[in-house]
């Protein structure tokens, strides 16, 4: 007998996001921000689903043009899917706009029903500091363990790729760091929810700590990246490296809300 087979299927998938967390409604303010952020460059966030994040939001609801919120993230390339944070307030205009609901557990409620849809989206930027001051044991300082340790393997395996990353190519090393051998072509991106490292000359995009952990950073032997970004906070260099770090060993971790570049050269002896 003829295999048969339904029309459509219904699975369960995970994907990343963009977090865009807001801190004002105020149009211009967000789109000036968003210009400085990406540097003019059109395809910087290149169609990237972005989860919005208000849990920051201190004004009144009806304040929020949701329809002008999408769309002009929409404008710089960035696909809002669901809200996070939102207050009772919010989910009706929310739901106008097609977008769903994050609760912070993983889950995203589509419209009123209890049951969650089959969408899981982890956005770049962890949710409420819940388990931060974790009174166990201290882990050794390179800590990928926060984004990998959920759905992936008991011990995760870092990617390893052995040849040039060439312009127009992206790798991602989904719940992991990243390990790069050869070298990172301008035009080439390299995502990874763990820490990144190359061992060879970094001149396209580097972002560590997709899915939000911010004890994720970026090594490469000869740094002279176009881009980088930790957990959602990026930094593009569009006047070129500092000069007295470029093409040397360095490391770019975040310190607060800010992206920190480090030398790991050896002091020069006099």
């Amino acid at each position: 007998m003829p295999k048969t087979t339904l029309p459509i299927e219904i699975k369960i998938s995970t994907v990343v996001a963009i977090s865009t967390i807001l801190h004002s409604a105020d149009l211009e303010a967000i789109d000036s921000a968003l210009a400085s952020m990406t540097g003019g460059v059109s395809d910087f966030f290149e169609d990237e689903f972005a989860v919005i994040d208000v849990s920051a939001f201190t004004s009144s609801a009806w304040t929020i043009d949701w329809a002008a919120i999408v769309a002009l993230l929409k404008k710089y390339r960035l696909n809002a899917v669901a809200v996070r944070g939102a207050s009772p307030l919010m989910i009706d205009a929310i739901r106008a706009q097609g977008l769903a609901l994050d609760d912070g557990s993983g889950g995203v409620h589509a419209g009123g029903h209890a049951t969650p849809p089959p969408l899981v989206v982890h956005a770049a930027a962890a949710p409420a500091p819940e388990a931060a001051p974790a009174p166990a044991a201290p882990v050794p300082e390179p800590v990928p363990a926060p984004a990998a340790s959920q759905p992936g393997t008991p011990a995760l395996v870092p990617m390893v790729i052995d040849t040039p990353v060439r312009a127009g190519q992206r790798i991602y090393a989904r719940g992991t760091d990243l390990i790069v051998t050869a070298v990172v072509n301008n035009g080439a991106e390299l995502i990874a929810d763990g820490s990144i490292h190359v061992y060879a000359p970094l001149n396209g995009r580097a972002l560590a700590g997709a899915s939000g952990n911010a004890d994720a950073r970026i090594f490469a032997l000869s740094m002279q990246p176009e881009l980088v970004s930790i957990a959602g906070v990026y930094r593009t260099f569009d006047e070129g490296f500092p000069t007295d770090l470029a093409r040397q060993p360095t490391q770019i971790r975040l310190v607060g809300d800010r992206i920190d570049i480090q030398s790991l050269a050896a002091p020069s002896r006099a």
